[in-house]
């Protein structure tokens, strides 16, 4: 599996959140048919995953929360919607 950065292919998607959310981070990546949406914002990440096909797979998750925010699989909690996730992890601001 591999993330590629398609940030610069959503510039309406980042403007928007931008401008309307707590969000002061935000990238979109491919990984193969499924689109990982990562924001950050004070004090949390989100990790968004989204596939127009199929259910997200367990495996997607834990390779993108390994690459992204250095957190396993077994430590989060996962909401689970029809053909998409969402991890919410809480950050300590220094």
């Amino acid at each position: 599996m591999r993330l590629i950065d398609n940030t610069n292919s959503y510039p309406h998607l980042v403007a928007q959140q931008l401008a309307h959310t707590d969000t002061n981070y935000i990238k979109v990546y491919s990984l193969g048919s499924t689109t990982v949406i990562f924001t950050r914002a004070q004090g949390h990440d989100e990790l968004l995953f989204t596939n127009e096909r199929r259910n997200i797979k367990d495996p997607e998750i834990a390779f993108a929360l390994d690459k992204l925010s250095n957190v396993a699989f077994k430590d989060v909690n996962v909401i689970r919607g029809d053909k998409l996730a969402e991890v919410s992890l809480t950050t300590e601001e220094i």
